[in-house]
């Protein structure tokens, strides 16, 4: 399956800020990998600026599900 890394800067916040976007972005992927389309088969690495602490977590999903249905139809 899809092997994913997560680059939050330190400019994002604190460790426990840091790991929060880091488990909300985990868990956006595992159920996006559960869509009939799934998350195509590669290595990816998720860049986060560092706004992304004040995005909720609807906001990151939608970001990320973006992201990812781009790479599917290119």
């Amino acid at each position: 399956g899809p092997r994913v890394a997560y680059a939050i800067p330190r400019l994002g916040g604190p460790a426990v800020v840091r790991n929060r976007i880091r488990r909300r972005l985990r868990a956006i992927v595992v159920d996006l990998d559960r869509r009939p389309q799934g998350v195509p088969v590669g290595d990816y690495l998720v860049r986060v600026s560092s706004g992304a602490v004040d995005s909720s977590h609807d906001e990151l999903r939608r970001y990320l599900t973006g992201a990812i249905d781009a790479l599917v139809d290119s």
